[in-house]
């Protein structure tokens, strides 16, 4: 029985096993269990899918930019893909500032609360602001210098730095396109066996997600509750309003945006989409990690929407770095919030610079839990809001921050295709979608 159902019918119901295991141990006291027995098997999983994120991405990247036999053809798709991954992003933190202005949540926040959880979490702050410092006290250009590697083994080393393995790749695979050897055949050879490799260690994993899964959403309640549920309730009532906001943004971009986008540009059925992107969606939720993700979302984007290796391979790397739609909406949202609560009324100006300041903040920001927040003060302080408010939202990071990955991961996605599509490297028939699991 259970090896007939499809992988996001087991993944799914991992998720509601860990749910149901994190609340009952924290009910009758058992949290200890969950975080010694069962949370290890879930860091396990999401060590594993982190294992294969950078050779996937420098086997893939070079094999499909190796496969290119017109060097024009990069050059269009790498200015298809930025230009289309900047449009959604400007139209997601739009809608994320239309959307907070309009129902004011920050209006009716209590003072005492508010003074309460900056008390609580100003340690947190403290941390926060130094890595902020350290980002602020580079250059201009100082991300063009961090995208050259000055050694590719201690970039490969940290899957912070993607963005500097994918520009390696390129490199590599450039300068096998141009190299006339019968050596370099071996090596084209080598790296196209490797990427398969890497496939099928992917399918691997695969087969562990549901217990991983279950094992970080059971730690992931625990944590989050302590010892009491009704703490937690009472927290999220509290922010209960700002919560609908974020989440209310991302569900427009996900399920108007999105498909609008995906019909006119192309072709593809908003169900048969979001069919194959389910099991992406269920581990970009459980990890809330896009670049953790990223091992699924390819293999899900090449069996089930059947983009071609060489577009997927190009465009899904880039997105994990730069497209980051649920992050984007989510600090526009959070900027306007705090601001509300604080009383500052921000002008035109101010919010046309959280625009542009989310937009640049998200281009290289790591594909990883928690980066949104420390961009987020970047944001802040371009429009002179203070960095304690970011107290006032500690507490809901998480949940949030597991949604706009799905997001993230979906943005990714839908931009493959359309890429995809307009380089007639799709072979997508309506209604025909296979289960890529």
């Amino acid at each position: 029985m259970w090896n007939r159902l499809p992988l996001w019918a087991k993944i799914l119901i991992g998720m509601l096993v860990g749910v149901v295991v994190g609340i009952i141990a924290v009910s009758t006291g058992i949290g200890w269990f969950v975080n010694d027995w069962i949370k290890p098997f879930g860091l396990i999983f999401l060590n594993l899918l982190k294992l294969v994120a950078m050779p996937l991405i420098f086997a893939s990247l070079v094999t499909g930019v190796s496969g290119l036999s017109d060097i024009t053809k990069l050059s269009r798709i790498g200015i298809k893909t930025i230009s289309y991954y900047l449009v959604t992003t400007v139209i997601a933190i739009t809608i994320g500032l239309l959307l907070v202005n309009i129902l004011k949540p920050g209006k009716s926040f209590p003072e005492e609360k508010r003074i309460e959880m900056m008390e609580m979490y100003a340690h947190d702050i403290e941390g926060r602001k130094i890595a902020v410092d350290n980002i602020k006290s580079d250059g201009p250009l100082q991300f063009l210098v961090d995208i050259v590697p000055e050694n590719i083994v201690g970039a490969a080393a940290n899957n912070a730095n993607m963005l500097q393995v994918i520009f390696f790749a390129i490199l590599f695979g450039l300068a096998l396109v141009i190299v006339k050897n019968p050596k370099v055949e071996v090596v084209k050879d080598f790296v196209a066996g490797l990427n398969e490799v890497i496939l099928k260690i992917i399918d691997f994993i695969m087969q562990f997600a549901p217990i991983g899964v279950m094992a970080l959403l059971a730690g992931l309640i625990v944590d989050f509750s302590g010892d009491n549920v009704s703490d937690s309730l009472h927290l999220f009532a509290t922010l209960g309003l700002y919560a609908l906001v974020v989440i209310g943004g991302l569900l427009f971009v996900a399920l108007v945006i999105y498909p609008t986008f995906l019909r006119l540009f192309a072709g593809i059925r908003f169900a048969d989409f979001y069919k194959t992107m389910f099991p992406v969606h269920l581990v970009a939720f459980s990890t809330s990690s896009s670049a953790a993700t990223l091992p699924v979302t390819m293999e899900q984007v090449e069996k089930g929407l059947g983009v071609s290796n060489d577009v997927a391979s190009f465009v899904l790397p880039i997105g994990v770095t730069i497209n980051m739609d649920g992050t984007s909406l989510y600090q526009a949202v959070a900027a306007v919030f705090i601001a509300q609560v604080f009383g500052i009324d921000l002008t035109l100006g101010q919010q046309l610079t959280i625009i542009l300041t989310a937009t640049l903040a998200s281009i290289g920001s790591a594909g990883v839990p928690g980066a949104g927040m420390v961009m987020l003060i970047i944001v802040l302080n371009a429009v002179g809001l203070p960095v304690e408010g970011l107290a006032l939202i500690l507490a809901i990071d998480r949940p949030l921050d597991m949604l706009r990955t799905v997001l993230n991961v979906t943005g990714d996605a839908m931009i493959s295709t359309i890429v995809a599509k307009t380089e007639r490297e799709i072979e997508y028939v309506p209604g025909m979608i296979e289960d890529a699991e």
